[in-house]
This record gives structure tokens, C-alpha cells and sequence, in this order.
């Protein structure tokens, strides 16, 4: 194997229907001699490799083709799935059997968008530690969309992982520092200017926004984890459920203006009924505000992030639980300058994934309606780009969306997906 440095790239490439999955971790020993008047040797040890891959069947009648195999730089693995809501997991182990500690500099993750087929990756995260006679594990979780009706046209998908490990010297992307912090919930939180993490919301003023694909805005809430959208001018803090609750159709109804969120629509009507009082706890109730929701209709395709933000403020309607705005999906992206209006995201959907921790494979209803019909209100798609689609058609998955109380308080955890934050 060619011997590369520091900054050597770890190819991971997950593949479904027969298609084989390969992972693979460079790495380099650093050892050489220093011939002085004696003799010399470098004791430091560069080995970062797989060692491990199980998998196991999470529902239904999903099994591997055949056993995952594995090499020191390679994981294999081929799934079979026969009906919607089949899933199976794979865990690949990677460990440090060096003496130098290595960081996660970068990670990447593609897929070849195949609508009936979900790919699901935790774990492993950008800057990651993995320190020397460690290990950390890569989960893949591979699925038939639940909500799929007919036998698709397209049977197979991969995935493609890249993971590029180096050396950690403690300067692994630091994000510019703003010298600002906020509270929430009780705990300072740095602000930051570039990298993925917490923004001061340029478009309203005294809000803060998280943006990137790897951010530390996991929280606990309902006994489930939720992400932190922003936080507001008054402190109230935005929380949207990070898996979705399944696939409704925003408003069913066969009367005119089912784009109207306040009319109200059958999605509303759900999730301020049954869902609030019999799906959330009490405590989870409790800290919950009722806040005015932007449910103003935009145009699509509009270049003018600050005009469509405005658009959405020129409607509201009061309540406690309703979703996020396409605007909001916009500015949750770090890369602005591909991502950040209608028209640069339907553009560059394929990059805009990797920037955006709204981002899952699945098609998921916003806020917003459709400012061109009366029907339409506009989904996130599960390639990333943003179309409208009919409120009373389709049926599109549900992320709930609340306002927590400017009095909750933060008792514990970091906000990683590994330690939540924790509420009183």
C-alpha cells in the first residue's frame, strides 16, 4: 500500500442491493533512524485502521446478501431489503493501535439520492478524537422508506463516506473566534463567524442561529432528541424534533386555501391536538410558550433571502407547535454563498447536503406556503433542494417544531449527539 502523510484520505463507500460497500483508512508509519555518532529511532507509531464490522437486522425481513468481511483499510458489506420499513445496521469499528492520537479532520457523506432507499449515518463526527489504543464506530443504518406504495424503478443506491484523518496537533478547523458568547438555558455558548456552529442571525437582529452540517445543538426533550433552530431576541429557544413522526399530508381538506396554516390546516389541528396532549409529557408540555409563527406565503426560486424572510413575517398565527420555515432551512446552511437562497440551493442540492445539519434523506413539510396557488406549501426534498408540492396530495414526513421557555435551564450534556443537552 502507498505510503501517505499526515493528512491522508479514509475512503468509506457504503453500497445497497448487491452493491458492495467499501471503507477504507490510509494510514502512515512514522518511523525512521537518525544515524549521529550512535544509533537513533523514532518511537511514535501512525496506525489507524478497521477492525471490526457487525451488522444486525433493526425491522422487518432486511439480512445481508452475504457475511460484511473486512480488511485493515476496507469494510464490505451488501444488504437485501424486500419491503417498506426494512432496516439494517452496520457497526465498523475503527481503531488507533498507533501511539499518536489522530483527529477526525473531515468528513464527507454522499448518496445517490434513491428516494426508496434511506441511508442513516451516526458515530463517527467531524473532529472527532480518536486517541492512540482507542476505538470509535461508524454506524450505517441502512432502510426501505416506510412511506414508499409502489415497487420503485430504481432498486439500488450507495453511499459514499470520506473520512480524512490527521494528526492532531489541536488545530483542527477552529472555528474563527468572535470573542462572544451567549447564554442558553444557563450556559455560555460561543458565537461564532466560520465553521459549523452557532451564528448571530444577520437578517434579525439579536437572534442566534445554528448553521453546518456538524453542529453541537442536540437536546433532550420529551424523553427524544430534538435540535436547537435559534435562539430568539427574547430567549426563547427553537427546538425542531430531529427524526420525523411520519407522513401526513399538510391539510387534507377539499375546500379552497389548503395552504392556509391558520384556517386551520389539518397539520396544525394535529400537532396542537393529539400530538401536543397526548404524544408530549408534561414536562415537555410545561416548557413549552405559545410564540407567533411566520406562516407568510414566498415565491419560488426567489434570489433575495432577506425579501422571502420578509415575505414569511407578513402572516402569523399564534400556537404552540407548528414546523420551521423554508427560510430557516436556507440559513441553517454554512455554505451561504451556493446554499443560501431558492434558486443557489435547487442549483447545488448535491453540495448544499454536506452544509446543512437540517438535512435528512427523507421529504419533510415546512412552514411555508406556496405564495404562487392556493395548494401548494413547499417540502424540503429528501435530495435537499426545495419545490412546493400539494398540501392535500401528498404526504410528506412531519418534524414538529416548539419554543421553549426563556426559563428552562440546561442541568447537563454538551450538546453533541453523543451527550444532548440536558433540561431541568
Amino acid at each position: 500500500m502507498k505510503r501517505l502523510n499526515s493528512k491522508q484520505r479514509n475512503y468509506v463507500i457504503v453500497g445497497l442491493c448487491m452493491i458492495l460497500v467499501i471503507m477504507g483508512i490510509g494510514y502512515a508509519a512514522f518511523t525512521s533512524q537518525l544515524k549521529i555518532s550512535g544509533t537513533s529511532k523514532i518511537a511514535t507509531e501512525w496506525n489507524v485502521k478497521i477492525t471490526d464490522i457487525q451488522s444486525k437486522n433493526i425491522s422487518g425481513q432486511a439480512k445481508d446478501v452475504s457475511a460484511p468481511t473486512y480488511t485493515d483499510t476496507t469494510a464490505t458489506f451488501s444488504t437485501s431489503l424486500t419491503s417498506p420499513g426494512d432496516a439494517m445496521q452496520y457497526d465498523i469499528t475503527v481503531s488507533n493501535e498507533g501511539n499518536i492520537d489522530a483527529i477526525l479532520n473531515d468528513i464527507q457523506i454522499n448518496d445517490s439520492n434513491n428516494p426508496a432507499i434511506i441511508f442513516e449515518t451516526s458515530g463517527i463526527e467531524n473532529g472527532d478524537k480518536l486517541e492512540a489504543n482507542q476505538t470509535d464506530i461508524l454506524t450505517v443504518i441502512v432502510s426501505y422508506n416506510s412511506s414508499v406504495t409502489s415497487q420503485p424503478e430504481n432498486t439500488e443506491s450507495t453511499i459514499t463516506v470520506t473520512l480524512n484523518y490527521k494528526q492532531d496537533d489541536g488545530m483542527v478547523n477552529p472555528p474563527e473566534p468572535s470573542n462572544q458568547t451567549i447564554i442558553i438555558g444557563g450556559q455560555p455558548v460561543d458565537v461564532v463567524t466560520s465553521g459549523d456552529g452557532l451564528y448571530e442571525d444577520t437578517y434579525e437582529e439579536g437572534r442566534y442561529i445554528y448553521k453546518g452540517k456538524n453542529v453541537n445543538n442536540y437536546i433532550t426533550f420529551n424523553n427524544e432528541v430534538w435540535r436547537i433552530v435559534s435562539i430568539e431576541p427574547d430567549k426563547t429557544i427553537k427546538i425542531m424534533r430531529e427524526a420525523n413522526l411520519g407522513d401526513r399530508a399538510w391539510d387534507s381538506s377539499s375546500s379552497y386555501g389548503k395552504n392556509n396554516w391558520a384556517r386551520p390546516a389539518d397539520l396544525n389541528t394535529y400537532l396542537n391536538g393529539s400530538y401536543l396532549t397526548g404524544t408530549l409529557n408534561a414536562t415537555a408540555q410545561s416548557q413549552i410558550v405559545p410564540k407567533d409563527w411566520s406562516i407568510g406565503a414566498v415565491t419560488e426560486n426567489n434570489n433575495d433571502l432577506a425579501d422571502q424572510i420578509n415575505d414569511e413575517k407578513s402572516t402569523t398565527w399564534n400556537g404552540k407547535v407548528a414546523l420551521v420555515t423554508v427560510s430557516e432551512y436556507l440559513r441553517s446552511n454554512s455554505n451561504q454563498s451556493s446554499c443560501g437562497t431558492f434558486s443557489k440551493i435547487n442549483d447545488n442540492y448535491s453540495t448544499c447536503q454536506n452544509s446543512s445539519w437540517m438535512y435528512i434523506n427523507d421529504t419533510w413539510w415546512t412552514l411555508s406556503p406556496d405564495a404562487g396557488g392556493s395548494n401548494g406549501v413547499f417540502p424540503v426534498r429528501s435530495y435537499g433542494h426545495v419545490n412546493f408540492d400539494s398540501a392535500f396530495i401528498s404526504s410528506n414526513a412531519v418534524r414538529p417544531a416548539v419554543y421553549l421557555s426563556s426559563e428552562v435551564k440546561i442541568t447537563g450534556g454538551d450538546g453533541s449527539q453523543s451527550n444532548p443537552y440536558v433540561l431541568n
